[in-house]
């Protein structure tokens, strides 16, 4: 009896010093290595167009909120190395790209040496939001609004990322994790539901909504239990602020992030928190936060008002008239943005605040390229099926009921008759004519633009996008280069958490979530029978009918690289594609020079602040300008509302990424370079009484010399309640 306790306890303690030694997993207390980190991340916020709607009139002229990226770390130990550490970036921005995504990797080899950060480990995903700055993707396609590339906006995106990357690094704690999901509703609807339907009957039975409604979230907390941040995914499109905005700022994701970060921190500037709020997008393709529906915007005609036809998202046959409504709509698309944004807020709060399913097992990460452009690959079934060179359809230019397109364009029409016999006539000279094996390789699409062969001055569209995913132990993530629609979604997720079990790879416990676009942005993945449809998302699938069947084939081929034991020769891979940054064309002048006008200095107040405003009301103060473009002031502010103390000292009570403040620039004189600053701040309920200023904060570039700084402060003013 004795030796067989010593035996047995000679074994557990063998298996014990092994497990410490030599297992990468976390043991009993399913302890990690995390660390989270923000770094703003906000280009020029005037003169340059915003990204998403791919409007030329949507051009900056100041700013609501900073954009802000938002760096997590998972690491099996202190010092793990690229193979059991995971850096997942959440960034503000419309989607991941290529080029930005290589930049950031060379700023992270650089920082650090040791190889912590490579291509298999490091996500780049973008919120998806309609407001940011635009010109930062390196394809033609995107830049056609923004007219070129803006090394500016892209610099910007890897600065503020490495900062934010870089205070992870600086918080790394021993912690633990937990995931859970809970419904979110009244925050997101299906804005291409006919084309849904089209799914099998038997499948969308499965399901109780036509849109995602479970919000995932993912935990990160101290030894001690305090919660540091957390990622929670979440699918509902980027678009509560809407086309004609020209203010930069975050819509939802980012309103959530705020409203998350400033209710743990509340005395902290937006960007300055140590609990960072990750709201991540998910299965985005075809979700509006424009809850109220899709109506006709015609006043004068019998159909305003009327909801839009459901088929071709039309009001009069046309679709530029068809705008979708989002909750507050009757006052503004900024309460909206509030009020889609308070319900993620609303959802992660109740997750974090209940006892979540803890996560245990090793840090995975893999990447590979795949080029997607006449990919070949066999289907379960047996057959052998081709994606396509990229192409969109005649509903691409019809838009969404989120911001619906022009030139007589229309949703819905998977016919080859033409919508616009114009374009017909000029789509030759803008992209090649498509060949007989492209049209029927992207049947039932009717071509519009055939960007897959557009390659003047570069490439128009990616043909090579990136696979990945990221594992902490069981939750596993799927990092995705376009919009999924729901249904894609569900598909793809289901998939690979079948192929996770049957493979052995983890338990019937496996947790998938989707997260994109990420990496590089290849437009959207709809399922075979929405692609059938040839809605916008349709028609914005780019590789064809098989788009999502072949990343279903790639991503379940990889999850071996996910395991316990991770095979011992790296997955084949395509050739990476090529920096475009180097050729990219830019119609963007920069700044000449800034003046003030005859017998006035820069900062000086030109229309001074009301003596007294009651809470609700706005303040606000115009001067003397300069461009903001001359100094991003990344990590500052353009801005900020100060608060007279009972010492008679003034400090920071509002800064430029508070909701609630707005910072405008107006070009007076080109020829003369005079501009003029106004900064406003709608007065919350919650502000207490007492005297208060703005503070303007600029910097003027002279014809000849050097950029200077300076400021400028209102008259006080008094806030009663």
């Amino acid at each position: 009896m004795k030796l067989v306790l010593s035996k047995i306890w000679l074994a557990a303690f063998t298996s014990l010093i092994s497990s410490s030694l030599f297992n990468n997993a976390p043991n009993a207390a399913d302890a990690y290595f995390i660390g989270t980190g923000i770094g703003d991340i906000t280009g020029p916020v005037t003169e340059i167009n915003l990204m998403g709607y791919a409007d030329l009139n949507q051009v900056g002229t100041g700013l609501h909120m900073r954009e802000f990226s938002r760096a997590y770390i998972v690491a099996s130990s202190a010092t793990a190395g690229a193979t059991d550490r995971i850096l997942f970036i959440n960034s503000d921005i419309a989607m991941g790209d290529t080029g930005v995504r290589r930049s950031i990797l060379k700023g992270l080899a650089s920082a650090y040496p040791d190889g912590r950060y490579v291509e298999n480990n490091v996500a780049f995903v973008g919120t998806h939001q309609h407001s940011g700055v635009g010109g930062y993707l390196e394809n033609v396609l995107p830049q056609i609004t923004s007219l070129g590339y803006v090394k500016q906006t892209a610099d910007a995106i890897v600065t503020g990322t490495l900062a934010a990357v870089k205070k992870a690094e600086a918080s790394l704690t021993e912690g633990t994790l937990s995931y859970g999901s809970a419904e979110v509703l009244n925050a997101n609807i299906n804005r291409s539901p006919t084309a849904y339907l089209a799914n099998p009957a038997t499948e969308r039975a499965r399901y109780k909504y036509d849109q995602d409604k479970d919000m995932s979230l993912l935990k990160f907390a101290d030894k001690s239990g305090k919660a540091l941040g957390f990622l929670s995914f979440f699918a509902v499109h980027g678009t509560s602020i809407y086309q004609n905005n020209t203010l930069v700022s975050t819509d939802n994701k980012g309103m959530a992030a705020y409203l998350y970060e400033s209710s743990v921190e509340s005395t902290a500037a937006p960007g300055n928190t140590s609990f960072v709020a990750g709201f991540v997008q998910a299965n985005v393709g075809d979700t509006s936060p424009n809850t109220d529906g899709a109506f006709c915007e015609a006043p004068g005609k019998g159909y305003d008002g009327q909801p839009c036809e459901a088929q071709h998202s039309t009001c009069g046959e046309t679709a530029d008239e068809c705008h979708g409504r989002g909750p507050a709509f009757r006052i503004s698309d900024f309460a909206s943005n509030e009020i889609i944004g308070r319900k993620q807020f609303e959802g992660a709060q109740t997750l974090m605040g209940k006892t979540l399913t803890t996560v245990s097992g090793n840090v995975r990460g893999i990447h590979v390229f795949l080029k997607m452009a006449n990919h070949t690959f066999t289907l379960d079934n047996g057959t052998s099926v081709s994606t396509c060179p990229a192409a969109m359809g005649y509903a691409f230019a019809g838009g969404t009921t989120d911001g619906p397109g022009t030139f007589g364009f229309t949703q819905g029409d998977n016919s080859s008759d033409p919508q616009n016999p114009f374009w017909e006539i000029v789509k030759g000279a803008v992209t090649p004519a498509p060949s007989a094996a492209q049209v029927a390789c992207q049947d039932p699409k009717p071509i519009l633009l055939n960007t897959g062969y557009a390659t003047s001055p570069y490439k128009w569209t990616p043909d090579t996008v990136d696979i990945q995913m990221l594992r902490v132990g069981q939750f596993v993530m799927l990092i995705v280069p376009g919009e999924l629609t729901t249904m894609a979604g569900r598909r793809l997720r289901e998939a690979v958490k079948a192929s996770l079990v049957s493979q052995g790879i983890l338990g019937s416990d496996a947790y998938v979530v989707v997260a994109g676009p990420a990496n590089t942005y290849a437009h959207y993945i709809t399922t075979k029978e929405e692609y059938g449809v040839q809605r916008y998302e349709g028609a914005s699938t780019i590789f064809g009918q098989w788009t999502l069947d072949a990343y279903i084939k790639r991503y379940s081929e990889l999850l071996p690289y996910l395991g316990d034991t991770v095979p011992t020769t790296a997955p084949s891979s395509d050739a990476a594609p090529p920096d475009l940054t180097g050729s990219a064309i830019s119609l963007t002048a920069g700044v000449v020079f800034d003046a003030a006008p005859a017998g006035k200095s820069f900062g000086q107040v030109s229309t001074d602040v009301n003596a007294t405003y009651a809470v609700g009301q706005k303040a606000s103060a115009s001067f003397v300008g300069a461009n903001p473009r001359n100094n991003l002031r990344l990590g500052g502010t353009f801005l900020t509302v100060d608060k007279l103390g009972t010492n008679n000292q003034w400090s920071t009570y509002r800064t430029d990424s508070h909701p609630d403040t707005v910072y405008r620039w107006v070009r007076d004189s080109t020829a003369l370079g005079t501009s003029t600053v106004t900064l406003e701040w709608t007065i919350p309920t919650s502000t207490p009484a007492g005297t208060y200023r703005f503070t303007y904060y600029g910097d003027s570039k002279p014809l000849i010399g050097s950029i200077s700084a300076f400021t400028g402060s209102s008259g006080n003013f008094t806030v009663t309640k």
